[in-house]
């Protein structure tokens, strides 16, 4: 080899590459270069600057071209994207078109892919909840998929880790099945809210309702304030990019301490095609990577790879990464890879009205709701279904869009459209689903997308045990908000596909048995010691709540793994 040849090779060499940037990526990113690697960050997506870039954030809502709707030219351009709430006027730019977001459904899927350095750490609805060891034995108490090879106490310490330096606001509640944290001060409710909370859970015992626990500052605590962040606003337009820093995300919070330790090399616009194997050292040599815009193809290695695309994107990377070793995909022994697809379903629920109070109203815009956490199938409970489901919601006044509806013109008009209306309240479920093995993405290599990529294909549905779930998430909201005081109690199910609570695990789940699970319990590929995967991939069972908080600590806790790991020279 020539002296430019190695010259150059050693340019390419870090001694970790990161694939992705959201919260699993950046996270990765900031305890690998914190721990003294040099750090190699790869994401597809065009760089977005902290603050700067987020160019709509300070917009006043007449700014706006179309108040923030959907031209019919958006809907017939992205006819995928604009089925959901994430795609709007003010955030378009921040997902990937969908004519370059190939893919194909066998069942419907909503797929939705940022095109950002950050990724969904920008858009994110930052609930953030542990899971409880009721979720880690779930499967193993059930019967069903595999077994958690880890419990609650092997990751609560890295809850807790994460929970400090994010910044989670939220009330303490005492229970097992949804375990307290670090919490900053809670939010706080609003008057209707804790009216119905103290009916609720004297009508209902055992059952609870909080403040959402939150990754957005009700206070900056000396680990936010010392890279730069700032309590929250309440103007509740996070979507488009926080320029205080008042919730977790990639720019705001991991980025700049892994930079400030100037180990990060970061590089937008970079889509990483494959994992080399070594078939040799029987481990991963590096990727190869496709620029974005040239599509011209480079090589770079590392010791050690963390994977952290979010569950499609990470498995499908996977499945393409083709040897003579892995035939199916790198790390496929066991043949999981691509099944037990999971979401959470959700958009059923019941709201109704609160007559009178008409005297009082709340403090900005509050970026957060309520929480119900889970009651169902725990303790004596039993239902005709396994598992359970969790309520967010909240209380609001409405606004002067009511009088739309009732054609009012004139000074009357005018007077009402200045005053708020009535109250309202509602309640709408988020449901576990079970990780089925039929539920799965796979790749047509017929077919390739504008990068040369083959697309991915989704065959995952709702099952029986989610739809008789969904009658007691929309029965039990109305029982509850009449029992509450809420009059003229509606429910509804609007219908919930997979895909569409932007939850993607599974695909690549961990477990105890390499020939029933693509990684270990340090979210290690089995058979490639060297290949991390942190994101919802790795995911063995869903839980009801939120995940990206388990995202948070099981990639701190597996850099901290790896990091140790490569100084035994064990990777």
């Amino acid at each position: 080899m020539s002296n430019l040849n190695i010259e150059a090779v050693k340019e390419m060499t870090y001694d970790a590459i990161v694939v992705g940037s959201g919260v699993s990526g950046g996270w990765a990113a900031k305890e690998l270069t914190e721990k003294g690697l040099r750090v190699l960050m790869l994401e597809r997506g065009k760089q977005l600057e902290h603050v700067v870039g987020y160019e709509n954030a300070m917009k006043a809502p007449w700014e706006s071209k179309y108040a923030g709707s959907i031209t019919m030219e958006q809907r017939e351009s992205h006819p995928k994207l604009s089925r959901d709430y994430p795609y709007n006027e003010m955030t378009e730019k921040y997902w990937m078109n969908d004519s370059d977001s190939l893919y194909k459904e066998e069942k419907r899927f909503d797929w939705y892919r940022p095109n950002i350095v950050g990724g969904k750490s920008i858009m994110w609805g930052r609930q953030s909840y542990r899971f409880s060891e009721l979720d880690f034995e779930a499967n193993v108490r059930d019967g069903i998929a595999v077994d958690w090879p880890i419990r609650y106490a092997d990751i609560a310490p890295w809850y807790s880790y994460v929970e400090k330096f994010a910044g989670i606001s939220g009330e303490k509640l005492g229970l097992p099945q949804l375990p307290d944290g670090e919490f900053l001060p809670p939010m706080d409710l609003f008057f209707i809210e804790k009216e119905v909370r103290q009916r609720l859970e004297k009508n209902f015992p055992g059952r609870y309702l909080t403040i959402g626990r939150v990754a957005n500052l009700s206070e900056a605590a000396k680990e936010q304030l010392g890279i730069g962040r700032s309590s929250c606003q309440f103007r509740n337009k996070c979507a488009l990019g926080c320029p205080f820093g008042a919730y977790f995300s990639t720019q705001s919070c991991t980025l700049p301490p892994a930079a400030k330790t100037g180990l990060l090399t970061l590089r937008p616009d970079s889509i990483v095609t494959e994992i080399v194997y070594d078939a040799e050292k029987q481990r991963a040599k590096g990727v190869r990577v496709r620029d974005a815009v040239t599509k011209e193809d480079r090589e770079y290695f590392a010791k050690v790879i963390f994977v952290c695309g979010s569950a499609i994107g990470s498995t499908a990377l996977l499945m393409n990464s083709i040897s003579e070793r892995f035939p199916d995909g790198l790390g496929n022994d066991s043949g999981q890879l691509g099944h037990n697809l999971m979401d959470h379903h959700f958009r059923v629920g019941a709201d109704g009205t609160w007559e009178g109070d008409l005297d009082k109203y709340y403090y900005g815009r509050r970026a957060n709701g309520i929480y119900v956490p889970r009651y169902r199938n725990i303790g004596s409970d039993k239902r005709d279904y396994i598992r359970g489901f969790g309520y967010q919601g909240g209380a609001s006044r409405q606004g002067w869009q009511r009088n739309v509806a009732e054609l009012s013109f004139g000074a009357d008009y005018k007077n009402k459209a200045v005053q708020p209306g009535d109250w309202r309240m509602g309640l709408g479920g988020f449901g576990e689903t079970l990780p089925y093995f039929e539920n799965k993405m796979s790749l047509d290599k017929t077919t390739k997308d504008k990068w040369g990529l083959p697309v991915v294909v989704f065959d995952a549905e709702l099952r029986e045990n989610e739809k008789k779930m969904r009658l007691d998430m929309a029965n039990d909201a109305k029982e509850m908000l009449e029992a509450s005081g809420l009059k003229n109690v509606k429910t509804h199910d609007n219908g919930s596909y997979l895909g569409m609570a932007i939850h993607e695990m599974g695909t690549a789940r961990m477990g105890r048995d390499p020939k029933t699970s693509v990684l270990n319990a340090h979210n290690q590929v089995h058979a490639v010691k060297n290949v991390f995967m942190t994101d919802g991939a790795c995911m063995t069972s869903a839980s009801c709540v939120n995940p990206s908080l388990t995202y948070m600590a099981l990639t701190a806790r597996a850099a901290d793994f790896a990091v140790e790991e490569l100084k035994k020279l064990n990777i």
